[in-house]
């Protein structure tokens, strides 16, 4: 039985990771690391911003500026306002989900309040969203997962993770729960998944069916 949904937000929930990593690029380059948008999709996402930076100082030979971070989290909300949308289909599937959910990502908390509400999901989620900032865990370490299933009193055999990266899914694996991993009809994605899943699924109208079988 699966008494908990636990949603990944960035790629999964809101259409946010390229845009996210083409303002990281931009950025990226500006400081003198010259990395290329489809560069930074498969190097960093799903990454937290503290490896992302670590591998951009490593392409430099020295450490990025002081306001480095600032800048990115400054001009990706800016990019947000202009052109973040959900995850195609995500609003009617969460309608036909009857089981409890909740929203376990590596991103600040600034980052997913603001977006989930640019997108009309806030109020699914809301007083349901965990940041792994103020767990002080990040994906692919198991501790996110493993703090939301806790605080909402679910055993994590049964929670089932929605799950768009291979950190995440190492993460939910390693916490001991199910996972679902969504590719969003990407094949590059659906390869670099495959390898450690199971259970794909390319559209998140798919989804209602798909966590249906595992209620059952």
């Amino acid at each position: 039985m699966t008494d908990l949904i636990i949603f990944d937000s960035d790629g999964v929930l809101v259409d946010s990771e390229n845009i996210a990593l083409a303002v990281l690029a931009r950025t990226a380059s500006e400081e003198g690391a010259a990395i290329g948008v489809n560069e930074a999709i498969r190097s960093f996402r799903g990454l937290k911003m503290a490896d992302c930076v670590r591998e951009i100082e490593r392409r430099l030979g020295r450490g990025v500026r002081e306001t480095f971070v600032a800048d990115v989290r400054r001009a990706t909300a800016l990019a947000f306002d202009a052109e973040l949308k959900p995850v195609e289909g995500i609003h009617a599937a969460l309608a036909k989900i009857t089981v409890p959910v909740c929203v376990a990502s590596n991103g600040p908390m600034s980052k997913l309040t603001h977006t989930l509400g640019l997108t009309k999901l806030l109020d699914r989620f809301e007083g349901r969203i965990f940041s792994a900032y103020e767990v002080g865990s990040w994906k692919p370490d198991p501790g996110l997962f493993l703090h939301a299933a806790q605080a909402l009193g679910v055993h994590p055999s049964r929670c089932v993770v929605v799950e768009d990266s291979l950190s995440g899914i190492h993460a939910a694996k390693a916490a001991g729960m199910r996972v679902l991993g969504f590719t969003g009809g990407d094949p590059g994605v659906e390869l670099e998944l495959r390898a450690i899943c199971e259970d794909l699924f390319h559209r998140m109208s798919d989804l209602p069916a798909l966590l249906q079988d595992h209620i059952e």
